[in-house]
């Protein structure tokens, strides 16, 4: 009996303490709904945390490739939509202007589909990886943990300078929105 009560009051413990170290819930919106994401996403100012993706030849590839070079990660739920589609035209066309810059293009999709996407579209001035084998999206706070669009990626954007530490982040507010490319852009010619 005491060593039921001795570990039951261990366990409960131990669950406070991990509940206590679990990112915050946040909350974006669909189309004016509600939908919570795992966290939020990491802070200004402190180093970009680490991801390994996989390209659309199924290569990995990993953030620390990009070191000493702007990084912008373009994150959205899947590039067959009309405003995340929009935002990968738009960085492309921004991404040839920008010296020692690379845009990251990140979704759950299958690198097949961005494969097929960007040769339909003609896009080539962007990377696109898929986060479909990996923990980026809970990395970085931006996996969506309920409604019909549970498991994919909210809309958001991340730049990282070459020394690896984050410069600004937006999370879109309602994932029907397109990002602030202009505020993004600035952030790395700053």
């Amino acid at each position: 009996m005491f060593s039921k009560i001795v570990f039951s009051t261990l366990f409960f413990f131990s669950a406070m303490g991990f509940a206590q170290k679990s990112k915050p819930i946040n909350t974006v919106l669909l189309k004016g709904t509600p939908v919570r994401t795992y966290s939020k996403l990491p802070d200004v100012n402190k180093p970009a945390p680490k991801f390994t993706l996989t390209d659309v030849n199924m290569n990995d590839q990993s953030l620390d490739a990009y070191k000493g070079r702007y990084v912008i990660l373009n994150i959205f739920p899947s590039v067959d939509t009309g405003v995340c589609s929009a935002s990968v035209h738009h960085f492309n066309e921004e991404a040839g202007n920008l010296p020692n810059t690379v845009v990251l293009c990140i979704s759950k999709d299958l690198p097949f589909a961005q494969k097929r996407f960007c040769g339909a579209e003609g896009i080539n001035n962007v990377v696109m990886l898929s986060d479909f084998r990996s923990d980026f999206g809970w990395n970085y706070g931006v996996e969506m943990v309920e409604s019909s669009m549970k498991g994919l990626l909210s809309r958001a954007v991340v730049v990282i300078d070459p020394s690896g530490t984050i410069i600004y982040e937006e999370q879109v507010p309602d994932i029907s929105q397109e990002p602030n490319y202009a505020a993004a852009i600035q952030a790395v010619k700053n």
